[in-house]
């Protein structure tokens, strides 16, 4: 199977927690600047159904508030989890788990990465944070300099 998507970037927290919603809206600003071969999905949470569209793609970075990104936006290489079922049946899909279900199920799973954004605030509310809008625009220039400097773009 070929990849269908060179690069998929799945932002994911809840926009109504203030700072939990800086992975979406870092993946709506990737969304908006229209790139060849970018796909981009939002979710509130990692659900098992994500695991198609990570098997369809060359490359995939989950984007999503990290408060141990204290020095800025982290690009991270991941791994899959030995075994997806266990995280799956608990209802608690993350990375690790979602690319071993995609492994698990169709046979591949893409080279993948977490792009961590820094945080201060996950109370009630809507907006972020000063330190997550400053962490938002770092974030998608690293994600530029990926795509742009390699092999997936």
């Amino acid at each position: 199977m070929t990849a269908r998507h060179q690069c998929l970037v799945i932002g994911y927290g809840n926009p109504l927690r203030h700072d939990d919603g800086a992975g979406v809206k870092v993946a709506q600003t990737i969304e908006a600047l229209n790139l060849p071969g970018v796909k981009v999905i939002t979710r509130h949470q990692l659900v098992p159904e994500l695991a198609v569209p990570i098997s369809e793609s060359k490359a995939v970075i989950f984007v999503d508030a990290d408060p141990t990104a204290i020095a800025g936006p982290e690009l991270r290489p991941i791994e899959a989890s030995a075994s997806a079922f266990g995280q799956i049946m608990a209802h608690a899909a993350n990375p690790n788990s979602l690319l071993a279900l995609a492994r698990e199920l169709f046979g591949r799973h893409p080279e993948a990465w977490s792009l961590a954004i820094p945080v201060e605030d996950f109370s009630f509310g809507v907006g972020l944070s000063e330190r997550s809008n400053e962490g938002l625009s770092a974030a998608v220039r690293l994600f530029r300099e990926f795509v742009a400097g390699s092999r997936h773009s």
